[in-house]
């Protein structure tokens, strides 16, 4: 058994982190803005400790991180990956200073593995899947700020000798998922045999199942002889167009409703080419993909059904 602290576990794959964590048998601590929103931990409160912090208060987060005394670090907190989370200055006190500030305070205790979460955002708009060592061009703040803490973890792990790694994400999807987003929206929509506005057909992402993702963390934090500051592509390597991912919606869920491509107006980040090079996380971890994107939406749709109070709050979110 491992002690291991998440943050970010009130947000979408670090819940379903947790979940892996605990399922596994690991002692979990998770590590909490003070207004925090709590509904994708209220099933497993009771099975975790919470601390709550404000990782800009570097030292309270010391005398934290000094009173668990961690094995493992998931780094999962983020600010800026949503449309509402606009303010720069934020996104820089806790991409990149609540990052280094959380680091910090775990080198002085030591740990196994500190895994950073970087986003696939960090390369902006290529026309290729893009490796690893290819050329960053943020596309946003966000970015910027993910880009920039990236570095300043490959930088620590290598001057101090400890294992950091990051993983690119790509678009992750699944259980715990936010309500407004597409894979929950088509879901949603769906089992009431309807489909949501929809922007341009060729719009494509790289989806990745938050299972997978899941392999991913648990990979980084125990395959041997890392690169000192890895930096993993975690994506599938096969990018979904909007076409396609509805037309899946369409034959899950039986759906006789056409869609109306164009009834939504694109978005800055649409672009129709964002897939993965994930051939460094299949060679230096042994990751691979379980979830095709029809297996990941049938698998999405089957916990609905298995959770109806999730199923409800899904649909009060929407309006539905």
């Amino acid at each position: 058994m491992k002690r291991a602290i998440v943050t970010g576990a009130t947000g979408f794959v670090g819940a379903s982190l947790t979940r892996r964590l605990l399922q596994l048998g690991h002692e979990v601590h998770l590590l909490l803005r003070p207004e925090y929103a709590a509904w994708r931990i209220e099933g497993i409160r009771t099975n975790v400790h919470l601390h709550i912090v404000d990782f800009s208060d570097a030292p309270t987060l010391q005398t934290i991180i000094r009173h668990i005394q961690p094995d493992w670090i998931f780094h999962l907190a983020a600010y800026g990956a949503y449309s509402n989370q606009a303010n720069w200055r934020q996104m820089i006190e806790t991409n990149l200073t609540g990052t280094a500030n959380l680091l910090e305070a775990c080198l002085a205790t030591g740990f196994e593995a500190f895994i950073n979460t970087g986003s696939s955002s960090e390369y902006g708009f290529k026309d290729y899947p893009p490796s690893e060592n290819d050329w960053l061009d943020p596309n946003s703040h966000y970015a910027l700020t993910k880009a920039a803490a990236t570095h300043f973890c490959r930088f620590t792990a290598q001057k101090q000798q400890v294992h950091v790694p990051t993983l690119r994400l790509y678009s992750v999807y699944g259980p715990y998922e936010e309500p407004t987003r597409l894979i929950p929206i088509l879901a949603i929509k769906g089992l009431q045999g309807q489909l949501p506005p929809l922007v341009n057909p060729t719009i494509a992402r790289d989806y990745v199942y938050v299972e997978d993702v899941n392999d991913a963390y648990l990979l980084a934090a125990t395959q041997p002889n890392q690169e000192l500051g890895a930096v993993y592509n975690v994506g599938t390597g096969v990018q979904t167009s909007l076409d396609e991912i509805v037309a899946i919606a369409r034959q899950v869920l039986a759906i006789e409703a056409e869609p109306q491509w164009g009834s939504m107006p694109d978005r800055a980040w649409d672009t129709s080419v964002w897939v993965a090079n994930n051939a460094k996380i299949q060679t230096d971890l042994g990751w691979q993909p379980r979830y095709s994107v029809p297996d990941g939406f049938q698998e999405f749709v089957n916990w609905l059904a298995a959770h109806p109070a999730m199923q409800q709050y899904y649909e009060s979110r929407l309006g539905v």
